[in-house]
């Protein structure tokens, strides 16, 4: 993952959910704006915190989640 140091984990923070560079913004939150369609310009406008590239380490941080062995057992 390129910008896999923007994502953090604080287990006093969110739960211990992945956040953005520390912040209270959670990669989740991210993802389902993204999964809405809202328009990249328009999340950035409603967090000013965020950078271009937090929202891409988001994008990043999913699939790496997604590409995990699926391990499937015969009836």
């Amino acid at each position: 993952m390129k910008n896999a140091d923007r994502i953090t984990f604080n287990p006093r923070q969110c739960g211990g959910r992945p956040c953005i560079r520390g912040l209270r913004i959670r990669v989740k939150d991210v993802m389902d704006l993204l999964a809405a369609r809202v328009p990249e310009a328009e999340i950035l406008a409603d967090y000013p915190d965020l950078k271009p590239e937090d929202i891409q380490a988001c994008i990043e941080y999913a699939a790496a989640q997604l590409d995990h062995p699926v391990m499937v057992t015969s009836r």
